[in-house]
């Protein structure tokens, strides 16, 4: 692969994988529930689309690394920290109003509203980027302020983004397909990770600085418009029969009020320990996917295999934890997601503790690199899963907008603290000093293992009576037309 070009060869390895998957996936035996050939096909171009919106939000949240690093001489990983912190703050508290906004607007209109939002966001970045770079224009109240006032405009509509595509896949996934569904919730994310990270650091090294945010913005705004016309937000919208998903909301006719279906949620055992679980993962995720190319830039060691190719490692290892949790939720723990999240938290806390140990040795890498894989796995797992199990689709973006609340609150946490305590200038550059950060992770990964156990039996209940499959459902309905987009 040394002949082709830097970006093909990393995104060679990763079709290569989602090929084996793909075929590995059609061998399995199918969960029956009376899908016809004709919806799944509609489903696809449902969700995919609606995924691949999701990926590139992603190249348009964390390309603020890979800018800030290539303005070293403007910004500093202390202020890097800093914008990063009041974006995820803005994101994390954001569900209070996008979680019922998106129930009750549906979560077509808000992808719509999250790409648009972000792409517009991520324009005015690159433009006070381009003053600086071009006309050392220095924006009032500095640099460091304007992009965090910035960054928190794309994060507010960037929180649409994992709310809206739970909602939509909520009315066409059944419970007992939602495994995979959150394995391929997990490759959207790796996905959207490699972009911000190769195709980003491409772009840097390609292009003046400023490209990195025009880039996404570009592409965010040609998904506004291929999402306005193909994706729906039930089966009925499309001419195929609605069905019950046997989630939480199952058999649940009655109406209430925002703050009484929040409250019920907020008190319910299993979505707390959920909730803390997912604060974890926020800190654990970031802590590796943020810090490791900082480190690996500061110290020098930043043309090793795995520094040189974060991206498209990190976007292999959260394919593979992402389907691996995905089937053995399904296939092994009769769509359980507590078992699986306690193992791959399990695994992070094995690579938490040989951190301490690896941080002056090529080892360190492919460590966090393993971590990423079982971390992502979880998030896929609760925040793109288990969000729709217990939220239910009628209340799937208060639930996911409350569990992705505390994964950015973690997220936040992490973002300020280690930007407090690791090393700075010449101390940056020996590994020896960077001890703060796997013990950062020590006390998160064993707290995050621990509430993984206590949901380990943990399934929704739905309200009604036993559940109609969706040949009932086909049976119990003559077929609707709709848009047909």
């Amino acid at each position: 692969m040394s002949s082709l070009p830097p970006w093909l060869a990393n995104l060679l390895p990763i079709l290569i994988l989602l090929g084996a998957i793909s075929l590995v996936l059609a061998r399995l035996p199918k969960v029956e529930l009376g899908h016809t050939d004709a919806f799944r096909r509609r489903r696809f171009f449902n969700w995919f689309p609606l995924g691949m919106t999701y990926a590139f939000l992603y190249m348009g949240r964390y390309n603020l690394n890979e800018a800030t690093s290539a303005m070293k001489s403007h910004l500093s990983n202390a202020d890097f920290g800093t914008i990063f912190f009041w974006g995820t703050l803005v994101y994390g508290s954001a569900f209070l109003l996008n979680g019922p906004l998106t129930d009750r607007l549906g979560g077509r209109k808000t992808i719509l509203l999250s790409a648009a939002g972000s792409s517009a966001a991520n324009v005015a970045m690159g433009f006070v980027v381009y003053k600086v770079l071009t006309d050392g224009w220095v924006p009032p109240g500095g640099l460091v302020v304007t992009m965090s006032v910035l960054y928190a405009v794309n994060m507010y509509f960037q929180s649409f983004g994992a709310v809206s595509i739970v909602k939509v896949n909520a009315s066409w996934f059944h419970v007992r397909e939602r495994g995979q569904l959150g394995g391929v919730f997990g490759i959207l994310i790796s996905l959207g990770v490699y972009f911000a990270y190769d195709w980003s650091r491409f772009i840097s090294k390609a292009a003046p600085t400023y490209w990195v945010f025009f880039v996404p913005a570009a592409i965010l705004a040609a998904f506004v418009v291929l999402d306005f016309f193909v994706i729906r937000d039930t089966p009925g919208q499309t001419g195929h029969p609605d069905f019950d998903t046997a989630d939480a909301s199952s058999g649940d006719t009655g109406s209430a009020s925002v703050w009484d279906v929040f409250v019920k949620m907020v008190t319910n055992r299993t979505i707390v320990i959920i909730l803390l679980v997912e604060f974890c993962s926020g800190f654990m995720r970031n802590v590796i996917m943020q810090w490791y190319p900082k480190f690996a830039k500061a110290t020098g060691i930043g043309e090793t295999f795995v520094a040189a190719n974060w991206g498209m490692l990190l976007c292999v290892a959260g394919i593979t934890g992402g389907m691996f949790a995905g089937v053995i939720s399904d296939r092994v723990f009769d769509s359980r997601r507590g078992p699986v999240s306690a193992v791959l938290y399990a695994g992070m806390s094995t690579g938490a503790v040989a951190a301490l140990f690896l941080l002056g040795s090529p080892a360190l890498g492919w460590t966090v690199i393993f971590m990423s894989l079982c971390v992502i796995g979880v998030h896929g797992m609760l925040s793109g899963t288990a969000s729709m199990d217990f939220g239910g689709k009628k209340n799937a973006g208060l639930a996911v907008g409350i569990i992705d609340g505390a994964v950015y609150a973690g997220t936040a946490l992490q973002s300020i603290l280690l930007g407090s305590i690791l090393p700075k200038g010449e101390l940056a550059k020996d590994p020896a000093n960077w001890g703060n950060w796997p013990l950062a992770m020590l006390p998160l990964s064993f707290a995050g293992l621990l509430l993984a156990t206590r949901v380990w039996n943990a399934k929704p209940q739905p309200k009604g009576q036993p559940v109609a499959t969706p040949q009932v459902a086909a049976a119990a309905q003559a077929p609707r037309t709709g848009t047909g987009g």
